[in-house]
């Protein structure tokens, strides 16, 4: 699902506190305004993951012109799309790290032709099991 919601950032000293109006657990902050922004979006995402995964309500977003009033001088309104399908698709199709033992001359062999031994062994492995 994709949504929209806008964060508030409130710059503090050099620093960015991020909270969501909508979602008050969904907290985090950012070393700089592009940090800031960055992170929203990774706790606006998990957020509504474990949401969704719990079966909460998820409320409307609120509109940008009943937030804008109620900000402070040192904070402003940031808009943060999350897509929760694009995560999930994400994260089923993560690559993990696999150990495997290889002879030491094809090792040699390898990095003299400069071959990507994760990119052949995934070229190997899906066409010894008829995947693509």
């Amino acid at each position: 699902m994709k949504y929209h919601y806008y964060a508030i950032l409130e710059k503090e000293d050099e620093n960015y506190n991020v909270r969501f109006p909508d979602l008050p657990g969904a907290l985090t902050f950012g070393e700089d305004i592009e940090d800031a922004i960055y992170m929203a979006k990774d706790a606006l995402e998990g957020h509504l993951l474990v949401m969704e995964d719990d079966g909460d309500y998820i409320p409307n977003a609120t509109d940008f012109s009943e937030l804008k009033p109620l900000l402070n001088d040192n904070e402003q309104l940031q808009l943060i799309v999350a897509d929760t399908h694009l995560l999930r698709i994400k994260e089923e199709n993560k690559t993990v790290n696999k150990m495997v033992t290889l002879p030491n001359y094809l090792v040699e062999l390898g990095k003299e032709k400069g071959i990507n031994f994760s990119q052949t062994l995934q070229r190997a492995l899906k066409e010894e099991l008829g995947v693509k």
